[in-house]
């Protein structure tokens, strides 16, 4: 069992070298991994590897109920830190993944109730912000896992998000695209890649989103974008559409982490 007693030293390591530049890409990102969902979310990992996936971005939340991640299940550290020994990227999703309050949503029709409660950085202000982020990276850097990324819960971003990740991190991802890839300006975005994901499991989406999945994979264009989720298990329909998908990126195209997205060109 791994148990950790200081802030190591050693940087995370660089994004892997060599992504082939003519491929077609896909970046498969599991969200929401604590440690309540950890064990769905290792089967999830080995389920990817079965369809060919073989890099994935892993999307951490540091302290979900407010107590450090690493001190609640040092097994999901332990697993983590072997996962990015074999290539997987490590991001920050958030600091508890829960919304303590403030201002309304401004955009209530598009957000299913469950969304809104993750939007955690809507209607704090900029020093709520930076305690917000920072809090949770310092968590992650005592566990090991420094993270290299960031990923809003609920894709929700506030302007003083966008200002405290944009010096900390290598790269953020919105729902659209990746932001700071190499060779691009300082604040500059990558090219439009839309996160495919199924979406809300509530009734008529149920059953509408594995076929809006399978429709936007098809239409994607050098990257694909996948986004997975613990609750996704629960809907064998989602499942099977997300099965489909994984199954024709694996075969055309080269699986790579946010990380490797930093040196493709």
């Amino acid at each position: 069992m791994l148990m950790v007693t200081s802030v190591p030293t050693k940087a995370p390591p660089r994004p892997a070298r060599g992504v082939p530049a003519p491929s077609k890409l896909v970046a498969v990102a599991v969200h929401d991994i604590e440690p309540a969902t950890f064990e769905r979310c290792a089967l999830m990992r080995d389920w990817l590897d079965d369809h060919g996936i073989s890099r994935v971005t892993l999307l951490v939340i540091p302290a979900r109920d407010l107590h450090p991640a690493w001190q609640r299940s040092p097994q999901m550290v332990e697993w983590l830190a072997e996962r990015r020994r074999c290539g997987d990227a490590i991001a920050q999703h958030g600091f508890q993944h829960v919304r303590a309050g403030g201002a309304p949503w401004s955009r209530p029709d598009l957000w299913s109730p469950r969304r809104r409660r993750g939007a955690e950085f809507v209607g704090l202000d900029d020093g709520e912000t930076r305690r917000a982020v920072g809090a949770g990276w310092r968590l992650l850097k005592l566990a090991g896992l420094e993270p290299t990324g960031f990923v809003a819960p609920a894709y929700a971003y506030t302007p003083a998000l966008r200002e405290t990740i944009a010096s900390r991190f290598r790269w953020w991802a919105d729902l659209w695209r990746l932001h700071g890839q190499a060779g691009l300006a300082p604040g500059a975005a990558g090219p439009l890649a839309p996160a495919v994901g199924i979406g809300s499991p509530r009734a008529p989406m149920r059953f509408v989103s594995p076929l809006l999945v399978r429709a936007a994979a098809l239409l994607s264009g050098r990257l694909l974008r996948i986004d997975l989720y613990p609750g996704d298990v629960r809907y064998p329909g989602h499942m099977l559409a997300l099965e489909r998908v994984l199954r024709a990126a694996g075969e055309r195209r080269t699986a790579v982490s946010y990380d490797d997205l930093l040196t493709v060109r």
